[in-house]
């Protein structure tokens, strides 16, 4: 009686090993997927990103040459749309008309302004002329002057060497005044030679607006936005599509703040997008996110933190963009906005990363 109680009371004792065992395992579960967050991060909140520019043009006007469709790929230097160049073909028509008739205007006045020159020279001369004879009438004068009185010369004689002494001097004015105007009358042509500068630049302006009537890719990309067609009336410096710059593409993802502290640019990267989950990309950290806007009243206002009054109890991480640059994406796959998926590997490091630190650019 006294064994089959013992042995009912052993069959039931609850098992404790297998219950201990079950928690061994989830510790160490919890403990290798802290490990692993922790060195190898790992985000879903991310998405595709390339460089955009808006193709505008230079100039105004209408279009009257559309090479490019909606959702084209071009190489750079492929055309992509023209506007009407009569225009500036007329201005730098008409500004190289007008060079070619003061180039021609040039000579003339040159010629005119040396016989100007010769005039001035002649009325110098004349006022040289001038000067010798008024000296000699005074002279003669000063002379006949002290013999009045001794009755060599009669008074009518000496009356006759005032009168050319004075006639003398007024040819000498005359002289002088004419040689003035001679000499104001000599212009220049360095107002000419100044609108021949002018000129060649808008010649030089007319040129670059007539180059500017040509609108060519400027990188490898992808046109987007195109919304407009052949007659479209376009203005300078406003967009009339997008360009994607497929040269480089990016993978953004947000980690959250306590993941950052391992990652630096040139961390190695391992994306996929969700539009083909087959298929693995490589990569690297190109830059990490510095600022982000708060949600959670961190904002300010006149430069004062605005702190909001209630308290969360449950704190949520904050998220920073991490880029990471993929190294040879799919041109096919790759799409701005394609939700993807980023794991990184802090303890890895591109060459790149490496050769910048060996250069001493920092990590």
């Amino acid at each position: 009686m006294t064994a089959a109680h013992s042995t009912d009371a052993a069959k039931q004792r609850p098992r404790t090993w297998p219950a201990i065992l079950l928690i061994v395992l989830a510790a160490l579960a919890v403990f290798a997927v802290i490990w692993r967050v922790d060195t190898v991060p790992r985000t879903d909140d991310a998405y595709a990103y390339a460089d955009t520019i808006g193709v505008s043009p230079e100039v105004s006007g209408k279009i009257v040459t559309l090479a490019v469709r909606d959702n084209q790929a071009v190489k750079q230097g492929d055309l992509l749309f023209e506007i009407d160049p009569r225009p500036y073909q007329f201005a730098l028509e008409r500004a190289q008309a007008s060079l070619a008739q003061l180039d021609a205007q040039i000579p003339l006045t040159q010629r005119t302004v040396n016989a100007q020159g010769f005039s001035s020279d002649a009325a110098r001369s004349a006022v040289v002329r001038a000067q010798a004879a008024a000296k000699q009438a005074g002279d003669t004068l000063a002379r006949m002057e002290p013999l009045i009185a001794k009755g060599y010369i009669s008074a009518d004689e000496l009356e006759r060497a005032r009168t050319a002494q004075r006639s003398a001097l007024a040819e000498l004015a005359a002289a002088q005044a004419q040689a003035r105007e001679a000499q104001a009358a000599v212009s220049s042509v360095a107002a000419l030679v100044a609108q021949r500068a002018v000129l060649q630049a808008e010649i030089a302006t007319a040129r670059l607006n007539l180059e500017y009537a040509t609108v060519r890719a400027p990188f490898d990309g992808s046109v987007v936005e195109l919304r407009t067609s052949v007659g479209q009336f376009v203005s300078a410096q406003k967009p009339v599509f997008t360009l994607i710059d497929t040269r480089h593409w990016y993978v953004v993802a947000n980690f959250r703040e306590n993941e950052l502290g391992n990652i630096r640019p040139g961390t190695h990267a391992t994306v996929y997008l969700m539009s083909n989950t087959r298929l693995r990309f490589s990569g690297s950290v190109d830059s990490i996110g510095f600022g982000v806007e708060p949600q959670d009243g961190g904002g300010t206002a006149n430069g004062l933190p605005n702190i909001q009054r209630s308290i969360n109890w449950v704190h949520v991480a904050q998220r920073f963009p991490v880029k990471i640059r993929v190294d040879h994406p799919d041109p096919q796959l790759f799409r701005i906005g394609t939700s993807a998926v980023a794991v990184l590997q802090p303890g890895r490091r591109d060459n790149s990363a490496r050769r910048a630190r060996s250069d001493g650019a920092p990590s």
